[in-house]
């Protein structure tokens, strides 16, 4: 049974052209500026650390290498070109099983068929690298002991040190590949495979929750954004893609416990909440910041705050736990700054990342997500004026994402390699293109999918 078309939302239906105009324009620049002010300056900014292997191609940690005409490239135009065709009316007019798995299955053709331009290798060789979490999962004998050392393995001194992105993050990422690799993914292909189907059902968990928080005509407006999203380039492989599963699937257990009819599940609902979010926690030393789109989920809900409490204790039971194995979080979070500091940080001057992270961030959400946080601005400074719920649901969650995005920049904890660290709040970011005006949308996705081929076609991006 197919869905009438819905009518516009009041979100869009007060949607500014001129704000959008504007914050595109202010997005090109930003984008045209990241990408040419270190030539035309001969400013060093060390995207990469040994630029005079392949060169570089700041603000993404990448070089520039054409790659295209195969199959799979072709397939990648195709699925792009048929979303843009019939992606918002399907969208519109499936019922909501349909819709969902459809815009899953159409994102995970075109995150692999982009993978794909590179061959097999183009999903592999993240895994295979001795920089990854997964070179080290082989030599995981004892997950306790894992745990008990890790804090200890962190410094680059250390004889045993852990590879890069395992020493930069807490041991709930390695531990995830090292029970991947126990349950016989050892191939990194397959490994590969089965780290992006994970990392793409954040889509899932993003929908799900617009729709639990009552905003359904926002979840069918942003599906085929989320759906052709230039992130599935960074969410392929990447263990930020993982993370930003994991988040996404906290936060709609979150969602679900708040809107609930009953105490029983409530409390079921917050837990797992609780356990999801405090996971992620132990993946990211990034990921705390989750926080103010928890607040911003439970403020949309408009019901009860039990589920805060209780899932506040079911996070702090995950951290605990690993504590009682020989980590703390607050123990090992100065050791990493150290060790960050001491590395790849101290060449990355933060008066060009500061800034040259938005350019990174408009590569990986998409550039028209520049529109969408210029309408999302405008429209915050009227906030009585939402009084439609999928506006209302809009404005706190992109908010939100927004804010933490802002936070985490000025932290100076993330200078270079964003296009990958911000990907847990990217499709929350992504909910503000449904502010679009409705003229807009499908000439947005266009441009979306334009920017993920490109990307694709003319960069190696190192994830």
């Amino acid at each position: 049974m197919t869905r009438p078309e819905a009518a516009p939302s009041r979100s869009v239906e007060r949607a500014s052209p001129a704000v959008a105009w504007v914050g595109l324009g202010v997005g090109a620049l930003l984008l045209l500026a990241s990408f040419t002010v270190p030539n035309l300056l001969d400013w060093e900014v060390y995207a990469r650390l040994h630029p005079e292997e392949f060169g570089t191609a700041e603000p993404l940690h990448g070089f520039w290498s054409v790659n295209w005409l195969n199959p799979a490239w072709f397939i990648a135009v195709t699925v792009g070109v048929l979303g843009i065709a019939f992606g918002a009316a399907a969208a519109r007019r499936l019922s909501w099983p349909w819709m969902v798995v459809t815009a899953y299955l159409t994102s995970v053709a075109f995150m692999l068929a982009l993978a794909w331009t590179s061959g097999a290798e183009g999903v592999a060789h993240v895994l295979d690298s001795e920089w990854e979490y997964y070179a080290e999962a082989p030599y995981v004998e004892s997950i306790p002991r894992m745990i008990s050392t890790y804090i200890e393995r962190i410094p680059y001194e250390h004889p045993e040190k852990w590879s890069v992105h395992a020493a930069g993050h807490p041991p709930g990422a390695l531990l995830f590949f090292v029970v991947m690799y126990r349950l016989g993914l050892e191939d990194p292909l397959y490994a590969g495979i089965a780290t992006s189907l994970v990392g793409a059902t954040s889509l899932i968990a993003v929908l799900l929750t617009l729709r639990l928080l009552g905003a359904e005509q926002t979840a069918r407006t942003v599906a085929p954004f989320l759906a052709f999203t230039p992130a599935l380039i960074f969410v392929c492989v990447s263990g930020d893609g993982m993370f930003a599963a994991f988040a996404a699937w906290g936060l709609a257990a979150l969602a679900a416990a708040a809107t609930a009819r009953s105490r029983g599940r409530m409390a079921g609902w917050s837990v797992v909440a609780g356990l999801l979010l405090g996971y992620c926690v132990m993946l990211s030393y990034g990921l705390p910041l989750l926080g103010l789109l928890a607040v911003a989920v439970l403020i949309a809900a408009r019901g009860s705050w039990w589920p805060m409490p209780i899932a506040a204790v079911a996070a702090l039971g995950v951290v605990l736990t690993f504590v009682a194995f020989g980590y703390a979080w607050w123990d090992a979070y100065p050791v990493l700054v150290e060790r960050y500091w001491s590395g790849a940080a101290k060449h990355r001057p933060f008066s060009y990342w500061v800034w040259g992270n938005l350019g990174a961030l408009l590569v990986s959400a998409g550039p028209m997500v520049a529109s969408g946080i210029a309408l999302l601005l405008a429209q915050a400074r009227h906030p009585r004026t939402a009084r439609s719920t999928d506006l209302r649901v809009t404005l706190l969650l992109a908010g939100a994402a927004l804010l933490i995005i802002v936070v985490a920049d000025l932290s100076r904890m993330s200078k270079s390699e964003v296009e990958r660290i911000w990907l847990p709040f990217i499709p929350w970011l992504s909910v503000s293109l449904t502010l679009l005006p409705p003229r807009w949308l499908r000439p947005a996705l266009a441009v979306q999918v334009a920017t993920a081929l490109a990307v694709e076609t003319l960069l190696y991006t190192t994830w």
